[in-house]
């Protein structure tokens, strides 16, 4: 049974910091493919970052040099270090893996 799941969101003021995790499970994880999205409200999920399995990145235009996606493949966790937030940051973020399994996500918020 394939789980995903994220930890770390929760309420930052404008410019603070947030490191989320998603703990990985049931997948060959060092052979997969991770990415971070997020949906704010009344928006559509977007893509924040993608790590390959050999550590290749990518990121969306709003997040590049604020934030960084990063894996442990001894731990089967996937990260994403977010610096500088902005209100418009505000969001649930979902880890999601390369074969389309998905976590629940966690709520970012972020005050102005």
């Amino acid at each position: 049974q394939v789980q995903l799941v994220e930890s770390g969101g929760g309420l930052v003021q404008t410019g603070g910091s947030l490191r989320l995790s998603c703990a990985a499970s049931g997948i060959f994880f060092s052979s997969s493919s991770m990415g971070w999205y997020r949906q704010a409200p009344g928006k559509e999920r977007e893509l924040v970052a993608t790590i390959t399995s050999g550590g290749s990145t990518n990121y969306a235009d709003s997040v590049k040099g604020r934030c960084t996606i990063s894996r442990d493949n001894a731990k089967n966790t996937v990260y994403l270090q977010m610096n500088s937030l902005k209100p418009e940051d505000t969001a649930v973020y979902y880890c999601a893996s390369g074969m389309g399994n998905w976590g629940k996500g966690t709520l970012v918020t972020v005050s102005s």
